[in-house]
């Protein structure tokens, strides 16, 4: 018999999604109200890792769909030969990770004086009502969800949220001058990389790099990217900007300059242009010392170090306390949520910003259905999921647009919007 895929219209707290589950094969109504797994004593029922997992998976399809245009074969894919856990399985766990920390983080919140507002559980209640409103009997079936266990996922991520800022404060982070001060710079580079290129070339493109050379000299304020045009319409001049103190160990924006030229550029004074096109083993370059001090940049490389410092803080901090949690999985339970590439949950609307360090899953692209979308909730609309899930790598890594060297991800890791420096969002986010 040939498969057909049902579409169910959904309403879910980041807007529209449509469910897909194969005909003829059954439909097998997960049972959330079962213990999925224990924290310290909790219980977590699987109606409420299931709405964050279908939540993450409808958010990771929309961004596959906007960057790769396809959705289709991720979640069967094998990830572990050994075992034969596949990348659902994965994201499934992962899910699960997810909420056992929420629920770790709900304990630590007296501990920084962090409580729901009578606000918070007022809209909290109002998009949990609105939820279930909107979606019909069979989908919540499928969904395994009930009232309760929506407004517990929205009551855990708006604590998650609020908790943040008071763990990281605990820290008392710091950025020291030395750290943040940055030095910017002019330059122009041409490419002699490539195993085609031939000596007379390499000698062509050295002779372009002089000629703009010797006219920067002349004005050592003149237009560098004018002037490299001028000898070759295909070269430009860009900025860059490296820490101003030289350290053992260079951060990633010095470290991507070649060692010859930051050495010298150390030598130089602001405005000055360096006597010499520096030759390296891709290309040639000419540069200009701009600001030695450059506020601006300075500026932004200080607070990208701080939220940095203060995202692994918070991640080590919290990461601790889920080590020294007593946590205990039903395995059995947790087999019965599945994401597969024949259970879809995907966006049939204009594609949602993904989330930040978000956990979600994918799947493939469902027909648009008209749905009414469920009312916003105000303040835990805000509400950051957990930082720095790193499950094993999957194929999402090739929905980047142009990532290069990227640590290893899961497909739901690609969800996110920003890099794991800050805390994900949550679902009530994109019911704005």
């Amino acid at each position: 018999m040939k498969e057909m895929v049902k579409r169910t219209a959904v309403v879910t707290l980041a807007g529209v999604m449509s469910v897909g589950m194969l005909s003829g094969c059954g439909s097998k109504d997960l049972d959330g109200t079962k213990t999925v797994a224990t924290v310290d004593g909790t219980d977590i029922p699987l109606g409420v890792v299931s709405l964050y997992a279908r939540e993450q998976q409808q958010q990771t399809t929309s961004m596959y769909l906007s960057y790769m245009g396809s959705a289709d074969n991720i979640w069967d894919q094998t990830a572990d030969e050994d075992s034969g856990e596949t990348y659902g399985d994965q994201a499934v766990t992962s899910s699960l990770k997810s909420i056992e920390k929420m629920y770790i983080l709900k304990e630590k919140a007296s501990d920084y004086d962090v409580a729901l507002t009578d606000d918070d559980e007022t809209a909290i209640a109002d998009a949990a009502s609105g939820f279930m409103a909107s979606n019909g009997e069979d989908t919540i079936k499928e969904l395994g969800v009930t009232e309760d266990q929506v407004k517990t996922l929205l009551e855990l991520q708006t604590i998650q949220k609020k908790i943040y800022d008071p763990v990281v404060a605990e820290g008392n982070i710091t950025v020291s001058d030395d750290e943040a001060n940055q030095t910017t710079f002019t330059y122009v580079s041409i490419s002699t990389s490539g195993d085609d290129i031939t000596d007379e070339e390499k000698e062509t493109k050295k002779e372009q790099a002089q000629e703009i050379l010797d006219k920067m000299k002349e004005d050592p304020t003149a237009d560098m990217s004018e002037i490299a045009s001028g000898v070759d319409e295909s070269y430009s001049a860009v900025q860059g900007n490296f820490t101003t103190k030289e350290s053992e160990d260079e951060d990633s924006s010095s470290s991507a300059y070649p060692e010859e030229v930051l050495t010298v550029l150390r030598g130089l004074k602001e405005g000055e242009v360096a006597d010499d096109i520096i030759e390296t083993d891709t290309g040639y370059y000419v540069v200009r010392l701009d600001k030695i001090n450059d506020e601006d940049a300075t500026a932004s490389k200080r607070e990208s170090l701080q939220n940095s410092k203060e995202s692994t803080y918070y991640t080590e901090t919290t990461d601790k306390w889920v080590d020294d949690a007593d946590i205990t999985v039903n395995k059995k339970v947790l087999k019965t949520l599945k994401i597969t590439d024949k259970h879809t949950f995907t966006a049939p609307t204009s594609t949602p910003t993904p989330s930040p360090e978000a956990t979600p899953e994918v799947t493939e692209a469902a027909e648009e259905a008209d749905v009414t979308e469920t009312p916003e909730a105000t303040p835990t609309e805000e509400a950051e999921a957990e930082a720095t899930e790193t499950p094993e790598a999957t194929p999402t890594e090739e929905a980047e647009a142009e990532a290069t060297e990227t640590p290893e991800t899961t497909p739901t890791e690609e969800a996110e919007a920003e890099a794991t420096e800050t805390p994900e969002a949550t679902p009530t986010e994109a019911a704005k």
